[in-house]
């Protein structure tokens, strides 16, 4: 196929655009300068550099100020390009006519061209500028150094040029072996120089590169857009995306069109139209999510002063704002436009199905006819089910005729159906079909029995729940179906911890239930892979995990509002009366598992009976840990470990035994005398004065809260540094499956210990997520922390908590002051500073049987541990336990305290004391403090 007319390779591709400040007024201004002096000398050159930069300072602030009345993203970019073309033509014809003159110019003939992006027309604040010198053959003196002045002054002017310098045949060689510089010729667009030569680039690339490659070319590029979605994250719904190379982001759209180009040889993007891979109507979306694109990654370059892609959390309120976002009750207005946002990414995704599905059907009908008919004859269309509605084409599930889903809207949901029970890919052309049936699901599909009966099928499928739920979001038809969980597509929280959008956190949570049952994640969870085949009633877990986080946007809890939510959804599902008050249950209580675990003392007796009074029965405790399970795993990546698993565990067994009346018979087990023959028995070996002194090192809240184990380990560490005279005695222990480094000081007690080791801890990167604190009766401290683990091998974890005793020595030698030692830590720029957190502090007494419950919750930082620690050592108050649970920028760390005479604190003047203390704390009091009193 030929080109009709090369213009299109040296004109905008949708609209004139207005130049912020003229570009001739620009090369008069240059001449001016030019005809006072030298043009060669420094001087000269210096005067044109400034008013190089003055003509680009304004114009980019004239489009900015445009972008911001306007809201025009996508003119921006063509403002942003002609404001660019201006630029580079006056300097090549300043370099031409000035520097470089010559009277047989004509003869040497070379023109410059853009490609890529700025060959598109179309360029973002801080975009690449690429650049082709084309000649007829080699280069002349006087070419090259025209090219090296015009590179300098673009680089001098803070602009990242790319270029590339080739004749015709050299450009169409390298066309020929890398797909990428294939792409950037493809967008060429002529600027100045040679016209002639440009126009014979575009022709032969047409007869020669592009005739005959299309399949080549189409392959080459999806295989690109799979590599580059793996590369910034897979899923669209990530909360901080990549406008330009993300899933749903611009480069899909971009690549859209260069298949369309290269295929069919359109010129612009209206040009989809014609070439009949979109209607009038999808093409209208295009433009929308075109511009919308545009806008967002434009104010990002203007926000960050460089070329940012990712829209990341420090950024995103300011885009809110530049936008014209407002916040509405329970959206803030950054939530409203991250929800815009995933909405348009996943119209980018509708759009390439299109597309694709399109261009599939015509590679189909280009094979020749006797090839067309084997392979017909290998692989015949075939019907499915009653063979009335589906049919299995090429491998995928496609509709037999166009009216199945008008004929009977409930189709809509059978064909999900059919593709769970046959394992089938959904074909492009019902896709299509299927969003644009969308309207007849209307209520009397929503509350149809047997489609909710077929919908609960899918929804509990363990090989299929998942990819076929999500199939269902993608397309539009489950939030149709369940207008409650439309409400929640695309909805993101502003938040560190949470990685996806809440209907992509829900569909991932289903499939981890999926894998818990199916045993494929038996390894990771084994306690939940045992537990799970014995629960009364799976259907329940199922759909308590798609619902638990369903009534998220609203003013009130969601918990509540989602427990109220399972109430009038699970009827129609066709759950019984007891089905329901179960669902409700779990969605009411689904936080409460993790809270307890992470942030409570499960050695403390009242914290499983306050637990087990929730719970009341052994199933719901099972289905809470196993849903539990499921919702921190689908959190994201990394924000589960083996540290959190083992706490779910404990609880989960503490609880068991209370609920089955075997916590006393277990808790006498673990009481003093018991504790003490266990230790004696397994220390037979030593003197017996050695066993007697050990035995009464230890008040009875260490025999009671530590397992045998440790209580041999630490009877070896104490025996070691007596015998040694040291003063200061640690332990390292790297739990692999645990996902921890425990880490075990034995020294002098001292009133600020803790402190020491949360700053140490701070000041070395390593997180602290729990700690044991006790004194033995002759005044040391025996003090075990678990640090989260970063490192893949033991050895290497071995070393780092190591580092983490040694700093913690010499701080008590005073040798290193920890303040000192966090200060490069607290400097750093931290991605929690884009939040805001109002601090919670809590004092309750009702929460522990001899111990107060100190609970802060607030905004985490880099030495936030060592303040509070330290501020509750500053008021006397006894530290018996810490639990530190991180909730991305969120801190919840909870203190079990007594007084110094181990008392609760019971006095209201004195719990004030310790409220105004530790606010003080949170805002770094204690170690600003520190620096002053230094």
């Amino acid at each position: 196929m030929t080109i009709a007319n090369t213009d299109r390779h040296s004109v905008s591709r949708t609209r004139h655009v207005e130049r912020p400040v003229e570009a001739e007024r620009l090369s008069a201004a240059l001449n001016a300068i030019a005809e006072t002096g030298e043009p060669t000398s420094p001087e000269i050159r210096k005067r044109i550099l400034a008013e190089l930069k003055a003509h680009l300072g304004e114009g980019r602030e004239a489009i900015r100020a445009k972008l911001d009345e306007d809201g025009r993203g996508g003119l921006c970019a063509e403002r942003l390009s002609a404001l660019m073309d201006g630029l580079v033509r006056a300097v090549f014809d300043f370099a031409c006519n000035w520097i470089c003159p010559s009277p047989d110019a004509l003869l040497e003939s070379f023109c410059l061209a853009a490609v890529g992006g700025y060959g598109r027309g179309r360029l973002a604040p801080h975009s690449d500028i690429d650049l082709l010198f084309l000649f007829p053959s080699k280069q002349t003196p006087r070419s090259e150094k025209v090219i090296e002045y015009l590179l300098y002054i673009l680089w001098d002017l803070g602009l990242k040029v790319g270029h590339g310098t080739r004749t015709v045949a050299e450009t169409l060689k390298s066309v020929r072996e890398d797909m990428t510089i294939r792409t950037a010729v493809l967008e060429a667009r002529f600027l100045c120089g040679d016209r002639a030569l440009f126009d014979e680039l575009v022709r032969r690339f047409d007869t020669e590169i592009v005739a005959g490659t299309a399949r080549e070319f189409i392959a080459a590029k999806l295989a690109e857009r799979d590599q580059r979605h793996a590369r910034s994250g897979v899923s669209r719904y990530l909360v901080e995306p990549q406008v330009k190379d993300g899933k749903g982001g611009q480069r899909d759209l971009q690549t859209l069109f260069w298949i369309a180009k290269y295929v069919y040889r359109v010129s612009s993007n209206e040009a989809l139209v014609g070439a009949g891979l979109l209607s009038r109507e999808e093409y209208r979306l295009f433009r929308r999510c075109d511009d919308f694109l545009w806008s967002v990654r434009c104010h990002l370059h203007f926000l960050a002063n460089r070329p940012e892609e990712r829209i990341s959390f420090d950024v995103q309120p300011e885009l809110a704002r530049r936008l014209g976002y407002q916040k509405h009750p329970g959206m803030e207005a950054v939530e409203r436009f991250m929800k815009h946002y995933f909405l348009v990414a996943k119209d980018v995704g509708d759009l390439t199905r299109i597309v694709s599905a399109e261009l599939e059907e015509r590679e189909q009908k280009n094979v020749p006819r006797l090839s067309r008919l084997v392979r017909s004859f290998r692989n015949p269309p075939r019907k499915i089910g009653d063979g009335s509605r589906f049919m299995v084409d090429h491998d995928r599930i496609n509709v037999a005729n166009d009216r199945v889903f008008e004929s009977d809207p409930v189709n809509l949901i059978r064909f999900f159906h059919q593709a769970a029970a046959s394992d089938l890919a959904l074909h492009p052309d019902a896709v299509r079909l299927i969003t644009h049936s969308l309207g007849r699901i209307d209520r009397a599909v929503q509350h149809d029995p047997e489609a909710n009966r077929l919908f609960l099928e899918i929804l509990t499928d363990p090989d299929h729940a998942e990819p076929v739920l999500r199939a269902m979001n993608e397309t539009g038809v489950l939030g149709r179906f369940i207008p409650e969980f439309g409400k929640i597509v695309a909805m993101m929280q502003f938040n560190m911890y949470h990685h996806y959008t809440v209907d992509e956190h829900l569909l991932r949570s289903v499939g981890f239930l999926a894998g818990i049952e199916s045993g494929r994640l038996a390894e990771d969870h084994p306690r939940a892979c045992e537990v799970m085949p014995t629960l009364k009633d799976r259907t329940v877990l199922y759909v308590a995990l798609f619902l638990h986080d369903i009534a998220k946007g609203r003013p009130e809890d969601h918990s509540t509002a989602g427990a109220r939510v399972a109430r009038r959804l699970c009827p129609r599902f066709g759950l019984t009366p007891q089905q329901t008050e179960t669902v409700a249950w779990l969605v009411q209580e689904h936080l409460t598992m993790s809270i307890t675990a992470q942030s409570r003392d499960l050695a403390d007796r009242r914290t499983i009976q306050t637990f087990a009074n929730v719970v009341q029965s052994l199933d719901r405790l099972k289905m809470l840990m196993i849903l539990t399970v499921c919702d921190i795993r689908a959190v994201g990546p990394g924000v589960w470990n083996g540290w959190k698993g083992q706490l779910l565990r404990t609880l989960y067994a503490e609880t068991g035994t209370m609920m089955t009346g075997r916590f006393e018979e277990a808790r006498q087990s673990r009481a003093v005398p018991h504790a003490k023959a266990r230790l004696a028995e397994s220390l037979a070996s030593w003197p017996e004065a050695e066993r007697a002194r050990m035995l009464d090192l230890h008040y009875p809240a260490y025999w009671l809260r530590v397992d045998p184990d440790r209580q041999a380990r630490h009877a070896e560490l104490i025996r070691s540094a007596d015998s040694e005279h040291r003063k200061f005695a640690y332990e390292v222990r790297p739990l692999a499956f645990e996902g921890v480094t425990e880490v075990t000081l034995f020294t002098p007690d001292h009133p600020r210990l803790l402190s020491i080791i949360a700053g140490a801890c701070a000041a070395t990167g390593a997180n602290i997520v729990d700690a044991q604190i006790f004194t033995t009766t002759d005044g040391h401290a025996l003090d075990t922390v678990f640090i989260s683990r970063t490192l893949d091998h033991d050895e290497d974890e071995q070393r780092r908590g190591e580092r983490v005793a040694l700093l913690i020595e010499q701080a008590l030698q005073g040798r290193v002051r920890i303040s000192e030692a966090m200060d490069s830590k607290a400097r750093k720029k931290r991605r929690g500073e884009a939040f805001s957190i109002e601090p919670q502090i809590s004092i309750e007494n009702e929460l522990s049987d001899r111990l107060t419950v100190v609970s802060i919750e607030c905004l985490d930082r880099t030495g936030l541990l060592y303040d509070l620690t330290r501020g509750l050592s500053e008021l006397n108050l006894d530290i018996a336990s810490a639990h530190i649970a991180t909730f991305g920028e969120r801190a919840v760390d909870t203190f079990y305290v007594t007084d110094l005479v181990g008392h609760k604190i019971t006095s209201q003047r004195r719990q004030s004391e310790i409220r105004m203390r530790l606010l003080g704390a949170i805002g770094g009091s204690s170690a600003a403090r520190e620096q002053k009193a230094s």
